[in-house]
């Protein structure tokens, strides 16, 4: 091919793979869909009692590299219903027949290797290349020789049911990852490499931030006091930030009665997400509770608001709970128990545009201070009916966010109909991590549709009641998720101002004048407000440096008889911050040393003021 068009070539290799399997493993091998994905492809197969092992893959790649290089044609045939089941029937392939049967009974059926809807008709089109022959929709290249050869990699095998339906039988899916070029091919694999190093999971272990437990349950993380640092110093920057723009303090308890998210609506569309707890002593129905808007909304709710006391800015750093499925749960990026740097704005509508500008620049000001890159989507309503609240407020509100991202000027936007949650437009932010890969964190929704249901009122200038509108905010979002992303983002590597051990002090021996060196140190350091462990421990001073060095620890020091006869002390900075705060070739006294790492604190705190 002149030009490679690349979902082509791995929808393609989704059929060689299943074709060579079949080689492989015989005829017996039973196939369900295998789609092109992004940056590759997947098919799901049942071997029988066969089970492939990431050891098999290599043998399987193999094959697949044979096929290629017969230069197969791909060739379209079609077949009748009829002839499509017959033709699963005598080849043995009960998942294709169940594919072809919706088909009939339905009108469509995602039975293309792209899995996409084909649309109804009286015939089904079939790919044959070599002996391999696959009900599919088509988008293939040429010939099998059209693949690059060395521009694919199998990855890794997993457990899927069939159809994505739990009640359907697991089968085995082989995932590979394909591109135009071997260069681009090691590019995505040295990333990857470097993504498993940096896997949150794993440096949570090794850096001990937070453990698990069988016992507690699983998506219920507990943080050590080096992860309880970590998360407390980031949760007190949100809050930091958030203050710095009008917003206050508040406290909602934990569970709820049911009442409030029957009201609130959320009982009806997400009931089955809930935690649900019995009282001993009264009837009613509690729940632990799932978000906190309905809680802000019954603060607000207490007083009468007049126009002039609108923005109500209330913020909560608080843990929710929600069941989530156990098979969905992983690390911290998916848990039972998120904790939200939670925000609600209750402003009157010709506010929406100067608040959400407020709230951009805290955003703006927050992912700056972790490094990390941002863009906005605007989340719009389509013209379906799908949506709650009335056309004009919602035009008005759309062109306001809109207003307050130009106003910001410096940051890049993208606008999207029909995305929308029902009750309002939202703005979600997209952070791009040191691996180039793109999160959604923070985000801003209006919301038209609980201030309704709860009938929340402000005075006008004229003595007549209004509807606030209300302002969803979270400047992390999930805490707990954020973390997720910032120690893969950092591998662990954390800036001064929020690592959870700022200063190692290595004790080299028990000696009067060393004694009382060390404890000078120590003293500065309480006095500078630094986070420090002293190493006193039976070990040799290159197994101490060493143990500082997988901690991550930004500045070690060493001391022993030369520095306590000298009172000036060397320090070992971790590579990424030499020529920062300090000179590694230069020597410290104690007080020289922790002035000089208290004013990390410093700058992260100029840094933060909006």
């Amino acid at each position: 091919m002149s030009e490679i068009d690349i979902t082509s070539v791995r929808h393609s290799l989704a059929h060689v793979l299943a074709a060579a399997t079949r080689r492989l493993y015989g005829d017996s091998v039973k196939l369900g869909v295998g789609p092109a994905i992004e940056n590759g492809f997947y098919y799901d197969m049942d071997l029988g009692e066969t089970h492939l092992t990431d050891d098999d893959l290599p043998k399987i790649e193999a094959e697949m590299r044979r096929i290629i290089a017969e230069k197969q044609p791909f060739e379209r045939s079609t077949k009748t219903i009829a002839e499509a089941e017959k033709w699963a029937q005598e080849n043995d392939q009960p998942y294709k027949l169940e594919l072809i049967q919706d088909f009939q009974h339905h009108g469509t059926t995602k039975a293309g290797a792209k899995g996409k809807e084909q649309p109804a008709s009286s015939e089904m089109s079939f790919y044959t290349n070599g002996d391999f022959t696959d009900l599919c929709m088509g988008g293939h290249v040429t010939n099998t020789g059209d693949i690059p050869a060395d521009g694919f990699h199998l990855t890794k095998i997993a457990g899927a049911y069939f159809r994505g339906d739990e009640t359907k039988p697991m089968m085995q899916r082989v995932y590979g990852v394909a591109f135009a070029t071997k260069a681009e091919l090691d590019d995505y694999l040295a990333r990857q490499a470097e993504a498993k190093s940096r896997d949150h999971r794993k440096l949570g272990r090794e850096l001990d931030l937070y453990v698990t437990s069988d016992l507690v349950g699983a998506g219920l993380p507990m943080f050590t006091p080096r992860g309880t640092v970590l998360r407390d110093e980031i949760a007190r920057l949100s809050t930091e930030i958030r203050a710095g723009i009008g917003f206050e303090k508040v406290w909602t308890p934990h569970m709820t009665k049911k009442d409030l998210y029957v009201k609130s609506g959320h009982w009806a569309k997400f009931g089955g997400e809930l935690f649900l707890v019995k009282s001993q002593e009264t009837s009613d129905q509690f729940v632990l509770k799932p978000m906190n808007c309905p809680h802000h909304g019954q603060i607000y709710a207490s007083r009468v608001r007049s126009y002039r006391d609108l923005p109500q800015r209330y913020m909560e750093v608080t843990t929710d709970y929600r069941d989530e499925k156990s098979g969905e749960l992983g690390g911290l990026a998916r848990v039972r128990a998120l904790t939200q740097d939670d925000s609600h704005d209750f402003v009157r509508p010709d506010q929406i545009e100067g608040e959400i500008a407020n709230l951009l620049s805290a955003v703006k000001v927050i992912y700056e201070l972790f490094d990390m890159k941002l863009r906005v989507r605007l989340s719009y309503r389509d013209d379906s009916d799908a949506y709650l609240g009335d056309r004009a407020l919602w035009d008005s509100a759309q062109k306001q966010l809109k207003q307050a991202v130009l106003r910001l000027g410096d940051i890049e936007y993208y606008e999207q109909d029909g995305e929308a949650a029902f009750y309002g437009p939202k703005i979600d932010f997209m952070a791009t991590d040191a691996l180039g890969r793109e999160h959604q964190l923070a985000t801003a929704q209006l919301d038209f549709v609980q201030p309704e249901r709860f009938e929340l009122e402000y005075i006008d200038q004229a003595g007549q009641p209004q509807r606030p509108v209300m302002i969803h905010c979270a400047l992390l979002g999930s805490l707990e998720r954020f973390l997720s992303v910032y120690i893969e983002h950092t591998a662990g590597k954390f800036p001064v101002w929020v690592a959870p051990e700022q200063l190692r002090i290595i004790k080299v021996k028990d000696a009067p004048a060393v004694d009382a060196m060390v404890d000078q140190l120590v003293k500065q350091a309480q006095l500078h407000r630094i986070r420090y462990t002293v190493d006193d421990s039976n070990g040799s001073i290159g197994k101490k440096i060493r143990s500082a060095e997988l901690y991550k620890v930004p500045y070690t020091v060493v001391i022993g008889d030369r520095e306590a006869e000298s009172g000036r002390i060397g320090v070992r900075i971790r590579k990424d911050l030499v020529g920062e705060a300090t000179d590694e070739a230069k020597q410290f006294t104690p007080d020289e040393l922790t002035e000089a790492i208290e004013q990390e604190h410093d700058q992260r705190a100029k840094l933060s003021t909006l």
